[in-house]
């Protein structure tokens, strides 16, 4: 893909680009962009793992909330996953939700990659009731949950640095034939304007990443939810978090074979690019579009609310490799305050919903 960065830069009207259109084409171009591309990203195979792909149990556990959180609300049961990765989440929910509830579920998985896609036909029994979409006004107005699981960490980003002559966005440009970052003064006033409203206070020396398209998706959200709640679930920091020393370079990396990789102009198109959300942020922009923020914690903590550790058995075996030593371990990993979960935060927000 370094090729075609080459053309596309020197062909574009600064011979320069942002990190935000970097990103987008090496993730999301339909031939040569990371997630479109048919092959493992996700577990052992893939360049990184997910929370749904540890065990079963997380999309069963959800699956469990939901059902509760449904039935005291009064809401249907429908559900909408954005970015549905490998379907493994789905598969888990659904074989949960035959367990739990006579109401019939009604499951959409919104997903842009051809090759997830792919992925979910093999896993899950699709129908009427069960089934894909390409966009969220397909189903709009919607009342349900809308669940999402690293997918905001995943969207481009602008990158600013603040120096002691003024903020500069950092750009990407093609320097004796190969990518390289310059920094312009910034001028972009969506940029400017963000971090007035953020209320974030940079350092000096101090870089960030500026995450516009998510106010985009998350006012598409908002519009598209008529009554229900949104549970999303990702890693990120409060103002407070961004303004921390260890913050000064900013968060956006790349994992490539599960090594991390700071100097995402490598291996384009190759590799997963993430970067934190700004948790203030998105509570605020989902507040200012209707949807009433209702908690934020920490994924362990989220899964010990739910209950959790009800699902451990007690038993004695002596091979480790039997389902219920393994069930028990994906478990344990979930809700360890050392393990993955302690990254990610789960937000709640209502729309049309009294807290209970």
């Amino acid at each position: 893909m370094l090729n075609y960065f080459k053309n596309y830069i020197e062909n574009s009207t600064l011979r320069m680009i942002s990190y935000a259109e970097y990103i987008q084409q090496a993730l999301y171009h339909p031939e040569y962009g990371y997630y479109m591309k048919s092959k493992p990203k996700i577990g052992p195979e893939g360049d990184f793992i997910t929370s749904s792909n540890i065990s079963d149990i997380y999309g069963r556990t959800v699956a469990k909330w939901f059902y509760n959180e449904a039935c005291k609300n009064h809401l249907p049961f429908h559900v909408c996953e954005i970015g549905g990765g490998n379907g493994r989440f789905a598969k888990a929910f659904i074989d949960e939700w035959k367990l739990l509830a006579d109401g019939q579920l009604q499951y959409y998985i919104l997903e842009t990659s051809p090759y997830h896609r792919q992925l979910q036909q093999e896993k899950i029994s699709f129908s009427d009731h069960i089934r894909q979409i390409e966009s969220l006004d397909e189903i709009s107005p919607f009342k349900g949950l809308i669940f999402s699981n690293e997918l905001f960490d995943a969207f481009p980003v602008h990158v600013i640095e603040n120096n002691s002559d003024g903020l500069y966005e950092m750009m990407v440009m093609v320097k004796k034939g190969q990518l390289a970052e310059i920094a312009v003064p910034l001028n972009n006033e969506e940029i400017l304007f963000f971090l007035e409203e953020s209320g974030l206070k940079l350092s000096n020396g101090q870089r960030i990443e500026i995450p516009l398209q998510m106010e985009h998706m998350i006012k598409y959200i908002a519009e598209s939810l008529e009554q229900g709640m949104v549970l999303t679930v990702d890693y990120g920091y409060s103002n407070e978090e961004w303004q921390e020393p260890a913050r000064r370079e900013g968060s956006l990396r790349g994992y490539y074979k599960h090594a991390q990789i700071n100097k995402i102009l490598k291996h384009p198109g190759e590799m997963d690019i993430t970067s934190h959300i700004h948790f203030d942020s998105l509570i605020r922009i989902g507040d200012q579009y209707g949807l009433k923020f209702i908690h934020k914690l920490r994924q362990d903590e989220f899964l010990l609310s739910t209950g959790i550790l009800q699902e451990l058995e007690d038993h004695y075996d002596p091979n480790p490799f039997s389902e219920v030593s393994k069930r028990n371990r994906a478990i344990r990993s979930l809700i360890m305050p050392s393990g993955m979960s302690s990254a990610f935060h789960v937000i709640l927000q209502h729309k049309g919903v009294e807290a209970k």
